[in-house]
């Protein structure tokens, strides 16, 4: 979800709907010969070029959405998969055919209750066996889809009996555990709602067998999650305009937490620049670096949390994915996709 406040993202999403940015299917779906580009590339550090060209065009390639969200690259079929969580869709982009309907729905199914705001899936992963993992924010789920049937498993909806609020982003380690964040974006009511059953907002992590357990209860808006390179650290983007930053946890050996969090991003000097957005989705690139949302759009960071840079395009950037060669970033940017080049793979 978007980091902004709760009451900021019912009013823009309110005023896009109202608007002549949503149009049809076939309109998302037709490709340009030559793409439209928008924004800018921000350098802030010199580091900065070894990894992006401040020069470096970026094209939209899929437009007309309600909220894009959770990019992610099927290398097996090479094509993007990401969501538009209010429209319950999953849309589908190659370069040749551009961007269809892939799944709808693609969360909740049937009639969607008065208190379920958003009944789309979020974000969304490919684990090892090649299927779609998705946090299932309609269906306060984390969930499995088989890409060729589009069967949908659910694996998680409760802790300790109670049901998710509305689970919002996910990341797979390379034993299968799945961590997620567990906002109440959507809910209507957010944290007022009578559909939440949980008093806190989570961080929690998913093992292989099917246990959940609770890695974080204090955070107002997790949101964004990732793991780094060597999968001993975890970082978590907090949606909080009190408190807009990225945390980081260590993990042990097992994959739990390992001691308390600790802030290593503060997005607070951006946020009362008024820039838009706050810290939202992820990605980490194999050298450790992260590629990570927040006030004003992507921030390029060091493993140390310095900003390197910032790719802005003037509204919200949700979230992230590496793809095509691992040389092409994909971002989620309220009602577009975007893609951008970079000097090196990243995965």
């Amino acid at each position: 979800m978007s980091g902004e406040s709760f009451v900021t993202k019912v009013t823009r999403r309110t005023a896009i709907l109202g608007g002549a940015a949503v149009v049809s299917s076939a309109a998302i779906a037709r490709p340009a010969v030559r793409p439209a580009t928008v924004g800018t590339i921000t350098r802030f550090d010199p580091a900065l070029d070894r990894i992006l060209d401040p020069s470096a065009p970026i094209e939209i390639i899929a437009r007309g959405l309600q909220w894009a969200e959770g990019p992610v690259w099927v290398a097996r079929g090479e094509y993007l998969l990401f969501s538009d969580v209010p429209a319950n869709t999953v849309h589908r982009w190659t370069a040749r055919e551009g961007a269809h309907p892939f799944l709808h729905p693609s969360g909740l199914g049937g009639s969607v209750p008065a208190g379920i705001r958003e009944a789309g899936a979020n974000g969304l992963a490919i684990d090892r066996s090649g299927a779609l993992v998705m946090a299932d924010s309609g269906t306060r789920a984390i969930a499995r889809v088989d890409l060729a049937t589009r069967k949908k498993t659910i694996f998680a909806d409760r802790f300790e009996g109670k049901r998710f609020n509305s689970c919002n982003d996910l990341t797979i380690a390379r034993d299968g555990t799945i961590y997620f964040t567990d906002p109440p974006y959507g809910l209507a009511e957010g944290d007022a709602s009578p559909l939440k059953e949980l008093v806190f907002n989570g961080v929690y992590r998913l093992s292989p067998t099917g246990e959940v357990d609770l890695i974080d209860a204090s955070l107002r808006r997790p949101n964004g999650i990732a793991l780094s390179p060597r999968q001993d650290r975890l970082y978590v983007g907090c949606s909080d305009e009190v408190a807009p930053e990225i945390r980081v946890y260590a993990l042990g050996a097992d994959g739990a937490r390992v001691g308390e969090g600790r802030r290593l991003v503060d997005f607070t000097p951006e946020l009362k620049r008024g820039w838009p957005g706050l810290p939202d989705g992820m990605k980490v690139a194999r050298n450790g670096h992260l590629f990570a949302t927040g006030p004003g759009g992507l921030y390029i960071l060091a493993p140390d949390g310095r900003k390197l840079g910032l790719i802005a395009r003037g509204k919200p950037i949700a979230n992230c994915a590496f793809g095509e060669d691992g040389r092409t970033l994909f971002m989620a940017s309220s009602d577009a996709v975007l893609r951008v080049r970079l000097r090196a793979s990243m995965t």
